[in-house]
């Protein structure tokens, strides 16, 4: 009885590891409707470019600080290539998240702002997400000066809008990669 047991475990093994039940469950990259075009990814990985430049703030150790993140979605979850079945749910989220700093970034009167990440979050939402702007919000907020903490609510806002656009960047990435693969 021993013996069986000892050749039963390989066997067993065996057939799990070649069962088409585990080709299904293993990983696949995200799937969009629409295919994801190289303009598309250049966007993204331009937005995350312009959000990772370190010349945003003067006199605010970033790094040092929280992130604020997005709590209204879930993107990161919905986005992972375990959940490729749930692509409209992704798509959705990214939009959600895209728009919520959107709006978030574009009430925030910051030069810097305005000229690097603003534009290129636009570009990304118009181009490859057919997001259309809010109209509801003006760019250029009041000529005052940000005081100190709500500049403080900005970097660490933006750290974690960071966050999620590589988030973005990378589920972008999959849907790109899948297309080359078909």
């Amino acid at each position: 009885m021993p013996l069986v047991k000892l050749y039963s475990t390989p066997a067993l093994l065996l057939l799990v590891l070649t069962c088409s039940v585990w080709q299904l469950s293993q990983s696949l990259p995200v799937k969009g409707k629409e295919p994801i075009t190289d303009s598309c990814v250049l966007h993204a990985q331009t937005l995350l470019r312009s959000i990772t430049e370190r010349n945003l703030f003067s006199g605010i150790d970033c790094m040092a600080q929280n992130m604020v993140l997005n709590m209204e979605t879930n993107t990161p979850s919905v986005c992972s290539p375990e959940v490729s079945a749930e692509s409209d749910s992704c798509m959705t989220d990214m939009k959600k998240d895209l728009n919520h700093y959107y709006k978030f970034l574009a009430a925030h009167s910051d030069s810097l702002l305005g000229q690097t990440v603003l534009p290129s979050l636009r570009e990304l939402m118009e181009n490859c997400f057919q997001l259309p702007l809010p109209g509801d919000i003006k760019e250029a907020a009041a000529d005052r000066a940000s005081t100190y903490d709500e500049r403080l609510n900005l970097c660490k806002v933006l750290k974690g809008f960071q966050v999620r656009t590589i988030t973005i960047n990378r589920v972008i990435g999959y849907m790109k990669s899948d297309e080359h693969t078909k």
